[in-house]
């Protein structure tokens, strides 16, 4: 069930609400306030209608994309040494800095889910427009978003074609190859299908702007959000900065 604050909200003032958020929980540098901001956004991401587990497996991609770098990060600072490990040594300002940034690196990511996971993706790409984002990275994003599905589902026709021939996964040159050869088809079917695109596009006189979806519905929630935000982050910062 979808909080009625956030439904009243327009996509730009959702966007605002979330860098403004966002921006303050990278700024953050104490262990205290960096969990505050990772249990605050927690149940942001809840009161706004997110799953409880779709949002773990969630956590869990970023996670897997993070964990080289939180296991390696606790050795490569140095400091006072907590463990050592032959010529490695576990140092406590490097462990601090990693919990550091899985704490505000999840705290950022819920942000951006319970504000803009119901966001349909054109009118956020209109919000970030409207909020003076360059129109070339706008229109990277749309066509990312629109584009990611079709080449997802090329992949998983192509997987279903390998193990229709009686493919099997092993640690073996055959299947390197055969993912070699996987990859190289889509990357082919994706550059032919950006032509196809381009093309299709030309032909209905496409001038490289926007076009326009409609008026926003209203300006609903403009200042309420962003300032509501804005409070939020300066709390934030504030508990960071005390003594």
């Amino acid at each position: 069930m979808k909080a009625p604050g956030f439904d009243r909200m327009t996509p730009r003032a959702r966007l605002l609400a979330t860098l403004i958020l966002t921006l303050a929980v990278v700024a953050l540098r104490g262990l205290p306030a960096q969990g505050a901001a990772l249990a605050g956004a927690f149940a942001l991401a809840l009161i706004s209608g997110q799953a409880l587990r779709p949002l773990l497996h969630r956590l869990a991609h970023v996670e897997g994309f993070m964990v080289l770098l939180l296991v390696m990060l606790p050795f490569s600072v140095p400091g006072t040494p907590l463990v050592t490990l032959g010529p490695l040594v576990l140092s406590a300002e490097g462990l601090a800095r990693a919990i550091g940034i899985a704490l505000k690196t999840n705290a950022a990511i819920l942000i951006v889910f319970a504000l803009l996971g119901t966001v349909e993706p054109l009118r956020l790409g209109h919000a970030a427009r409207g909020l003076g984002a360059p129109v070339r990275l706008v229109q990277l994003f749309l066509f990312t978003t629109r584009y990611v599905e079709l080449f997802r589902d090329e992949i998983r026709r192509r997987r279903e074609a390998m193990r229709a021939r009686a493919f099997a996964r092993r640690t073996s040159l055959h299947t390197f190859r055969a993912y070699g050869n996987l990859a190289g088809m889509v990357l082919v079917r994706a550059l032919e299908k950006a032509a196809r695109v381009e093309e299709a596009m030309r032909c209905r006189a496409f001038d490289g702007r926007l076009p326009a979806i409609g008026i926003e519905e209203g300006e609903r929630g403009i200042l309420a959000g962003p300032g509501l935000a804005l409070v939020v982050g300066a709390a934030l910062i504030a508990l960071d900065r005390l003594p």
